[in-house]
């Protein structure tokens, strides 16, 4: 499966960016999508998902600020960030997860200034 992120940006805080991703290639067991961050000198860190049966989980870090979503009948899926802080600074990875394994591809970069 190839995942590409677009929509990042820059932002100043309190602000609002919408991110999408475009699935393409094999779709095969994919069970879940979501979205990983990485900021600079931290680890990784699943932000939110969506299971095949519309069930989504939010990082405590994000809940209340952002919403995952996905388009009926595929895999494309978005997310909407709101209220955006300087923490939430970071690279923004699609992610497909297969079985219990997250893949991702290439990201997208979201700077929230001060």
């Amino acid at each position: 499966v190839q995942l590409q992120a677009s929509g990042g940006g820059s932002v100043q805080a309190g602000g609002s960016l919408g991110l999408s991703c475009a699935v393409s290639g094999s779709t095969f067991g994919i069970n879940a999508m979501g979205w990983i961050r990485q900021a600079p000198g931290k680890q990784r860190e699943l932000v939110a998902s969506i299971t095949s049966g519309g069930y989504t989980n939010y990082a405590d870090s994000v809940k209340g600020r952002f919403t995952i979503s996905n388009d009926s009948g595929n895999y494309t899926v978005h997310l909407q960030m709101n209220s955006l802080k300087p923490e939430d600074t970071a690279v923004y990875f699609c992610a497909a997860r297969i079985n219990r394994d997250w893949s991702w591809g290439q990201g997208t970069q979201v700077t929230v200034s001060s």
